[in-house]
């Protein structure tokens, strides 16, 4: 069954998660500044912290691929 009341190009959809994450204030205005009200921040160092495995497992993933690499092509 072929809907006509549908568009195909997805605006509606667009449409509709745009409604539904700003408030009537902010609809309203012509711009919205993201720096604008509360946000959390974290220090560089509590953030480097908090990040060294994935750092740690970074460096692992790279050097397993650098070696399968060489396996797979002989370099």
């Amino acid at each position: 069954m072929d809907d006509k009341r549908t568009e195909a190009c997805g605006r509606c959809s667009m449409t509709a998660v745009v409604s539904m994450t700003t408030d009537d204030g902010e609809r309203e205005s012509a711009g919205h500044n993201p720096f604008d009200g509360e946000r959390i921040e974290v220090e560089e160092a509590e953030l480097k912290a908090v990040n060294r495995h994935v750092v740690l497992l970074g460096r692992l993933k790279r050097r397993l691929d650098e070696m399968a690499t060489r396996l797979t092509y002989g370099r």
